[in-house]
């Protein structure tokens, strides 16, 4: 039997290198073309592109060989001591430990993954190639984790031993039970029941249309400030993603704060909404809101937020309402939100002329961007997280995924008109047109930003991945009025539900007021406060409120009569 050497191996690692590199990199970069926003990966027609011609600067290649040879021959030196994975928790359980051949196989992976992004951040390429590249061998990589696999799953392996086989056959339970409900389980969603533990503060509807349902909540307070409440949540969610559960929900605090709140309720799409276009969205739901609000109250103006989606349409209403010479909100709330587009994140591997084509030919005059398929986007913007995760969980070990509210909210999804999806990704995404003066039309007037000059509270995550922090900045360069910017800690959704009862996170506040140009500098004069931001924003939100009156003793008012009790029945149906 021949020994082998240090030289004989690496130049078999070399040879490997070259190798394996090269079909892993030619599997990988085949997603590139497939990427589609909406299907998650699913395919999309090519429309006759051509894959762009990948190069690699030399040097950085070199280097990424050299380390991956070394680190290759560390691995294959260190005999049969397993190594350690543990730094990532996917193979952090003493299962993979005390097993050698799995153990081999996560670290090998985990070299081929690191060597996989060092190859994409190699490419010499335009920065939207590279973030492409990148975003493809992330999404490869992930499937590719060897604990997908039961066939290489220590873990899993271990329980199945242990429960004797139970776990095999409740994984398979799990998987059927899926495949039925059409979307990966986050968590045990028989547990909750919306209206019952879930959207539960107390209201009533008060106004509908074939778009949506307008809730009035019962005041917690004997006086409210004279100025009513209005939340536009975003239309790709259901709006309970502000009234969760008494103890987080945005909702109910500001009802116990002493206003009186109203909240969009968007309906579930479906065939008979299909051409329905974001001017429909903007006149008949966003300023029908405001106008209904307005009425019920007699309040000659209101105080308006906006979430995601929800503060792009509600500013873009404004800005509509502003050409038509009217001021009916006092004060405006963005909470993550999107005005400028000039810096999207990891949403922008998606978007480019071909594929909004594609979207306008199949969809711009009819039809529906099917909810789960937006749903599936976004969890797999993080896959080892959101998804495979749960694939492991499910299926490989049979388990059944704790009660959490906010993952019941995530699975729980909408359907969008095809014309609103749409003129929504050429106007937004691909031109940004929306910060441009005059440049967009809608509901008949020009837009332009620079007529909303409401004085208006701009909150952002710092771990958002759907709005980065950089963007949501960016709306206090676009709007002229007086702005206040607060940056919280987390992502897109735990920044924002972040009630200060639990005395999570922290957020970061300039007390010079001063925005300049880039978040980066603002950050250099802001302070970090431990907490919510919640209580800061209430403050502001007081300021901008008016005067304190009694409580309104009934729903509505006139014609404005209660329809039936919150949450009502448009959030119930399902996509």
């Amino acid at each position: 039997m021949t020994t082998q050497t240090p030289n004989d191996f690496w130049t078999q690692a070399s040879q490997q290198f070259q190798q394996s590199m090269s079909e892993s990199w030619g599997k990988a970069i085949q997603s590139f073309q497939t990427m589609d926003i909406g299907s998650a990966g699913a395919s999309m027609p090519s429309m006759g592109k051509k894959l762009p011609e990948i190069h690699f600067a030399p040097e950085k290649l070199q280097e990424l060989q050299q380390q991956y040879m070394q680190e290759a021959l560390a691995l294959f030196n260190s005999g049969m001591t397993p190594p350690d994975t543990k730094s990532d928790k996917r193979f952090a359980d003493a299962a993979w430990g005390d097993n050698p051949v799995a153990a081999y196989a996560a670290a090998v992976y985990l070299l081929n993954a690191r060597t996989m992004m060092g190859l994409a951040e190699a490419v010499d390429a335009d920065p939207k190639t590279r973030n492409r590249i990148r975003f493809a061998i992330e999404q490869w990589m992930a499937a590719a984790a060897p604990s997908n696999f039961m066939a290489f799953n220590a873990e899993a392996q271990k329980k199945a031993i242990e429960t004797k086989g139970e776990s095999i056959a409740k994984g398979m339970k799990n998987l059927m039970h899926d495949l039925q409900q059409g979307h990966v389980s986050m968590t045990d969603e028989s547990l909750f029941e919306v209206g019952k533990n879930v959207a539960t503060t107390e209201g009533a509807v008060v106004f509908e249309n074939e778009l949506f349902q307008l809730i009035e909540y019962k005041p917690l307070t004997a006086k409210v400030y004279e100025k009513p409440f209005l939340m536009v949540p975003p239309c790709i969610n259901k709006f309970y993603i502000l009234d969760l559960q008494p103890d987080n929900s945005l909702v109910r605090y500001a009802v116990a704060q002493g206003h009186r709140t109203f909240v969009v309720s968007w309906r579930n799409p479906d065939a008979t909404l299909s051409t329905k276009t974001w001017d429909n969205y903007i006149e008949d739901a966003v300023i029908k809101a405001i106008a209904v609000t307005r009425e019920i109250s007699g309040a000659k103006t209101i105080n308006a937020l906006g979430f995601c989606v929800g503060g792009t349409m509600l500013s873009t209403a404004l800005a509509v309402l502003a050409a038509r010479g009217e001021k009916p909100v006092d004060s405006a709330t963005l909470l993550t939100t999107l005005l400028d587009f000039t810096d999207t994140g990891i949403l922008d591997v998606f978007i480019d002329e071909a594929f909004v084509q594609y979207r306008e030919k199949e969809m711009g005059k009819g039809g529906m961007m099917k909810g789960q398929d937006l749903a599936s986007t976004f969890s797999f913007l993080r896959p080892n997280d959101l998804v495979w995760n749960y694939v492991v969980g499910n299926y490989l070990k049979g388990e059944t995924p704790p009660p959490f509210d906010l993952l019941y909210w995530n699975s729980d999804s909408t359907n969008l008109p095809g014309p609103y999806y749409a003129w929504y990704l050429r106007n937004t995404y691909l031109e940004n047109n929306l910060i441009k003066p005059g440049k967009a039309t809608v509901c008949g007037e020009k837009v332009d930003m620079r007529l909303v000059d409401t004085p208006v509270y701009i909150y952002g995550s710092r771990e958002d991945h759907i709005v980065p922090i950089n963007a949501s900045y960016a709306s206090t360069q676009v709007l002229p009025g007086k702005k206040r910017f607060v940056m919280g800690a987390s992502g897109h959704i735990a920044g924002v539900i972040n009630p200060p009862a639990k005395n999570k996170r922290s957020h970061w506040i300039r007390a010079d007021g001063k925005l300049p140009k880039t978040q980066a500098e603002w950050l250099k004069g802001a302070v970090e406060y431990p907490g919510s931001w919640w209580t800061d924003w209430s403050q502001w939100l007081k300021g901008h409120a008016g005067k304190q009156i009694a409580a309104p003793k009934t729903y509505g008012k006139g014609k404005y009569k209660a329809i039936e009790a919150a949450p009502g029945r448009y959030v119930k149906a399902k996509a």
